[in-house]
């Protein structure tokens, strides 16, 4: 509406909760990765994951962090659009930096898994940063939240540690931990929809750790 327009001003509607879809799309596609890192996908390529980081849990949680933004939700605008844009970096990453040069030889490619190895690390390193005060934060929000950001942050944790060492036995806990917090973050999502449908079934989130003031 222009200025000078003239005609009535129209309430505008809210809109549903974003933060159940937010946090399924990061579910789902944290679940595939962790799967993968875990070693449980013996027979599949290990890349499952890699479509659904820009569809689902890159392109979903982004439109539900500008959804929150429309709520005048700075902690779930900021936490959905940055991992959002997480999934869809690494997404770029391990289709552009990741594979090999073309041609390489055997040493080289060895030197080269290293190093994307390490560029995984420093990745997830800068992320465990943006976390840990995301977690701090969440402590207002509710348990199954806090759940999901201090699951979230060993997940990280482990991995920077395992990508950086070299050891992939600690990436393969990491996966694990991964796995957890994929779980942790669909029981939030469940009992988001649930609550937000207001019908008779409903799940516990638990109050804020650090209530109002």
């Amino acid at each position: 509406m222009s200025v000078n327009d003239d005609r009535p001003a129209v309430a505008v509607a809210g809109i549903a909760d974003p933060a159940p879809l937010g946090l399924a799309a990061f579910a789902l596609t944290t679940f595939l990765l962790s799967a993968a890192n875990a070693h449980w996908m013996t027979k599949a390529t290990g890349d499952a994951w890699l479509g659904y980081a820009f569809a689902y849990g890159g392109l979903g949680q982004l439109l539900a962090g500008m959804w929150e933004f429309r709520n005048r939700n700075v902690f779930g605008a900021t936490a959905f659009s940055t991992y959002g844009g997480f999934w869809i970096g690494l997404g770029l990453w391990r289709l552009l930096v990741a594979p090999p040069p073309a041609g390489a030889g055997p040493l080289a490619i060895a030197a080269h898994a290293t190093a994307a190895g390490h560029d995984l690390g420093w990745i997830l390193l800068a992320f465990a940063i943006f976390n840990t005060y995301m977690l701090i934060w969440s402590t207002q929000v509710n348990v199954a939240v806090f759940v999901v950001f201090l699951t979230l942050e060993l997940t990280e944790i482990v991995l920077f540690i395992g990508f950086l060492g070299g050891n992939t036995n600690v990436v393969k806990v990491g996966g694990y931990v991964g796995i957890v917090t994929a779980l942790a973050a669909w029981y939030a999502s469940a009992a988001g929809v649930a609550n937000g449908m207001g019908g008779r079934l409903t799940a516990p989130v638990g109050k804020p750790i650090l209530g109002p003031r």
